[in-house]
């Protein structure tokens, strides 16, 4: 045979380079491929996510809060103790009453010549005048302008109800409902003066 030419085929070096390259793309052809799926499921899963716990825009933000609705006007009413408090004192417990005017005993001081607090020293209430003396406290204007003396009934209505009973009064105490433990206090502060406020009598 003469020499080689063009047209001989190829070795066999030349078979194993040609096939090597050819694995070599076919890896690579598949490594790629299982990045490009695994993209794609990814991004599957986030839509599907998306889809599944997406939080439902509300009508109006906030929260709903239960008001008690005024009567017409926005007046407001005071509290009506449901027995007069005659009727009530003829039962009542000044023990009792001591006891239940630790409420009041972060803002008033009950012994005689006690100082004012935020509100003033309670000795001697009973039938004093109303937003007056307490050795010299600042009534607010609303108690001033109420007038008149502090009975047994006008105590009874405004340790009620305070704000109900004086409007634009100070008094941040929302009142005693509990009609007895209402009573017992004013039994007690009937005590604390230098004669003893009597008790009235029910009416038959």
């Amino acid at each position: 045979m003469g020499a080689s030419g063009p047209w001989e085929r190829p070795s066999n070096d030349l078979k194993r380079a040609w096939g090597l390259r050819n694995m070599d793309s076919f890896e690579l052809n598949k490594i790629m491929g299982a990045i490009l799926g695994t993209c794609l499921v990814l991004m599957a899963t986030n839509f599907t996510a998306q889809a599944v716990f997406a939080p439902k825009p509300v009508e109006k933000p906030g929260y709903d809060i239960a008001v008690k609705e005024e009567p017409a006007g926005g007046a407001k009413v005071a509290a009506v103790a449901s027995e007069p408090i005659e009727k009530l004192l003829q039962t009542a417990s000044v023990e009792k009453g001591q006891a239940a005017s630790k409420k009041c005993a972060s803002c008033h001081t009950f012994e005689k010549g006690g100082p004012n607090r935020v509100g003033p020293n309670l000795y001697g209430v009973i039938n004093d005048h109303v937003g007056q003396g307490r050795n010299g406290f600042n009534f607010s204007a609303a108690m001033k302008a109420k007038g008149g003396n502090w009975s047994f009934e006008e105590l009874n209505k405004f340790i009620a109800n305070p704000k109900g009973t004086v409007p634009g009064t100070a008094m941040g105490f929302a009142g005693i409902q509990k009609d007895s433990e209402r009573a017992d206090l004013i039994a007690y502060l009937a005590t604390l003066a230098d004669t003893p406020v009597p008790l009235p009598t029910a009416a038959k």
